[in-house]
């Protein structure tokens, strides 16, 4: 017995020896967020590792002496190691360790999914993002348009080669497909994409979230093909003043004035954007500016009240003004188009467009999560296109009043959404038959849709989630419309998840404010019968995975796609000088495959690169009532979008290469003239060539004034379409424009040619 009592006494003893003979190594992991909970802490080469605890601290023990290497790692920030030299029962107290974040952007906050704040990697829909941060130091675009071209899938489409109006496509869907939000609410109605979303500054864009597939459950008709969420900058996070002013090799300016009052409990941001354009270039020798001339102002406010029970309580306005022309040089010369706006003999188009917005949120004082949403816009187009008048006017009232609550695993959302919107203009659109004075007068069209949804997020396990959501909206015209979806996530490891959703969408057609072709050119607008609301039928699959690889982290997205349209309506423009509209007989499918690859060297360097393989038809009965299928114009085969990013800190510089290619798509069915005035045998190529813009970019941080100067080329090698986008134009029978013939619908891509530009960033301290 008592040789048994000393020998496990020894052993005691042995077992604490070797315990005290340990190292210890601690520390506390921090973002500028706070503390990172549950970051990964390892000591390379041995297998040893824990977790930062609630308060971001971790301990670790070490039983042999050596050199090691401490490696820090939590998702959304950039990876920290350290060299160590260990000695026997020594106390290594590593202090603050800081993690940056990551470009990768996994950590960022996003709303538009499920309209309730989640992390990327969290959100049961497949979110993307893209922040103002990136944007100015990569491209420095100058408003929304160009800022979006950095999403694999998602391109501007161009709807006319004389004033460039665009709009903005996902999936190789038009441009009216797409629901535009600000801060959450469609304040963006038909006639608006039409000139508005260039009137969008990134000067208050704090970040824009962008969802691909139908979203009708949510957002209503107008989000068949997703949803580009614009979130403004917050008050609070602003410094006091802010200054940023571009110039460009073509003669252009862009500026921005921004400023951070505080007012008591209130915190506001007031920001003065503008534009200005001026200069004839007309490299395509076809007797029309290359590129619209403007003069542009916006003006945007946005307060923010700080209250007691940390409610959010947001308001904020946007005024626009905008003065667009282009054409022939007479009509730009000295600003000569005051003057030849309607002229019969000079053909120029010129575009006064003036647009008010109001728009906000409301949290109500009580213990139940219940909020309004609210937005209200006021739009108005002056025009001329040639000796053509259009003025047109459309207002939109929008309320959304949100009640989230849980239970259990159960995330409800129970929603009620009143819209008014009142559009009218001086076309045939607007106008009806009075059968008591036998002639037409003009009939602004008026609407009120109100409509109710309800969404469950159910967290069935800690892998497995399912959002479900019905949504329910009455129009006048139609009758009540139905839209379920349906959204699977499932967690198949710590860094891999699996999201499939399935859901329908519709939309309301306004076919004067979506398609521009109407009012430019010499083409005459059909309508073959009452045109039906769109129907849709998606199902998607995303497959998203986080790697360490070497030193770096990167993260790998594959997309399925798939959209199926009844009722399409699909305007044809195989007629010569006709485009007929009328819902299709057939039907009309989107289906594709996208990749994004993105990786973040430990060397401070970084790269995005995105592919995206899409097939849009329309498959009709042909004439003998066989069913034939059909490409859709404007819809490329295929697109590619890349980034690379460096930075030499030593000397505060960030380097940016992008690249945005482009395969081939399908063009309208156009004929060029011959010297006598007729059109040609043979028409134009009806499918483009792939093409690439490529641009640099390399800013400047000077540290002293806290300020940066950026320089940078865009198109480095000068692509321009081999084509003029117009038709036409050369018709020795008429003054060029005013031909049977002309025709601007050949325009698929800017034909802005390579172009310099120099800018200056500056801000007071926050």
């Amino acid at each position: 017995m008592f040789r048994m009592l000393s020998l496990l006494t020894f052993t005691c003893i042995l077992i604490a020896s070797k315990g005290s003979a340990q190292s210890l190594i601690s520390g506390s992991v921090y973002a500028e967020t706070g503390e990172v909970l549950y970051a990964n802490v390892s000591v390379q080469p041995t297998n040893i590792g824990t977790s930062t605890d609630e308060n971001g601290q971790f301990h670790l023990s070490i039983n042999k002496e050596g050199e090691y290497t401490l490696f820090v790692s939590a998702l959304g920030y950039k990876p920290w190691q350290r060299s160590l030299s260990l000695k026997k029962k020594e106390s290594l107290d590593m202090g603050s360790i800081y993690l940056e974040s990551s470009v990768l952007g996994l950590d960022e906050v996003v709303v538009t999914g499920t309209m309730k704040e989640t992390f990327v990697t969290a959100s049961p829909i497949k979110v993307e993002v893209i922040t103002a941060k990136y944007l100015e130091k990569t491209i420095s675009p100058t408003n929304i348009v160009e800022g979006i071209k950095m999403v694999n899938g998602v391109q501007e489409v161009v709807a006319c080669g004389v004033c460039f109006t665009n709009s903005i496509s996902i999936n190789g869907l038009p441009g009216p497909y797409t629901a535009i939000l600000m801060d959450g609410a469609p304040i963006y109605g038909n006639l608006a994409s039409v000139y508005g979303l260039n009137g969008i500054p990134t000067m208050i864009i704090d970040r824009f979230e962008v969802i691909k597939g139908p979203s009708s459950t949510l957002y209503g008709s107008e989000a068949v093909a997703g949803v580009i969420n614009i979130i403004t900058k917050s008050p609070a996070s602003q410094p006091l003043l802010a200054v940023d002013i571009m110039g460009t090799s073509h003669l252009e300016s862009f500026g921005s004035l921004a400023i951070s009052p505080k007012m008591n409990k209130w915190k506001g941001y007031i920001g003065l954007n503008y534009a200005y354009i001026n200069d004839f270039d007309d490299q395509n020798e076809d007797g029309f500016g290359d590129v619209a001339n403007l003069d542009r102002i916006s003006l945007f406010t946005k307060w923010m009240m700080e209250r007691k029970n940390g409610k959010p309580f947001t308001i904020a306005a946007k005024y626009y003004y905008e003065d667009r022309r282009n054409g022939v040089e007479a009509f730009l010369k000295n600003r000569a188009y005051h003057s030849l706006r309607g002229s019969d003999t000079v053909y120029g188009e010129s575009i006064y467009t003036k647009r008010a917005e109001l728009f906000g949120t409301y949290a109500l004082a009580t213990k139940a999560d219940i909020k309004i949403d609210y937005s209200l816009s006021h739009h108005v187009q002056d025009s001329y296109y040639g000796s053509d008048n259009y003025d047109a006017k459309q207002s939109i009232l929008f309320a959304n009043f949100l009640w989230k609550h849980s239970a259990d695993k159960h995330d409800f959302l129970f929603g009620a959404t009143a819209r008014w919107q009142l559009y009218d203009d001086n076309t045939v659109a607007t106008a009806t038959f009075d059968s008591i004075d036998q002639g037409m007068i003009n009939q602004p069209d008026e609407q009120f849709i109100p409509g109710v949804f309800v969404q469950d997020e159910w967290r069935i396990s800690s892998r497995l989630s399912l959002l479900n959501g019905l949504r329910f909206d009455h129009y006048h015209e139609h009758g009540p419309i139905l839209s379920p979806r349906i959204n699977l996530k499932y967690k198949l490891s710590e860094w891999t998840t699996l999201r499939t959703n399935m859901g329908t969408g519709f939309r309301i057609v306004n076919l004067f404010t979506e398609d521009h072709a109407f009012v430019t050119g010499q083409r005459q607008v059909e309508i073959l019968e009452s045109l039906r609301p769109e129907r849709s039928l998606n199902g998607a699959l995303n497959f998203h995975h986080l790697f360490l690889l070497g030193k770096g982290q990167g993260t790998i997205d594959i997309d399925a796609f798939y959209t199926y349209f009844t009722n399409k309506i699909v305007p044809n423009y195989d007629t010569p000088g006709k485009i007929l509209y009328a819902n299709a007989e057939g039907y009309a499918q989107s289906r594709g495959i996208g990749l994004g690859i993105q990786y973040e060297f430990a060397i401070p360097l970084s790269f995005n690169i995105g592919f995206n393989l899409l097939k849009v038809t329309e498959t009709a009965p042909d004439e003998q009532g066989n069913k034939e299928a059909r490409a859709i114009e404007f819809a490329p085969n295929w697109s590619q979008v890349a980034t690379a990013n460096y930075q030499w800190k030593k000397k505060g510089i960030t380097m940016a290469y992008t690249l945005n290619l482009t395969g081939p798509m399908t063009l309208p069915l156009v004929f060029d003239l011959d010297e006598n005035g007729q059109p040609l045998s043979r028409p134009r190529p009806t499918q483009s060539k792939p093409f690439a813009f490529q641009n640099l970019q390399l800013t400047k941080t000077i540290k002293k004034w806290n300020g940066h100067i950026y320089v940078g080329i865009q198109n480095l090698f000068n692509y321009r379409q081999s084509y003029s986008p117009l038709v036409g134009f050369n018709d020795p029978a008429t003054a060029p424009g005013f031909s049977p013939y002309f025709d601007t619908a050949y325009a698929y891509s800017p034909i802005h040619g390579r172009e310099f530009y120099l800018g200056i960033r500056w801000q007071t301290t926050k």
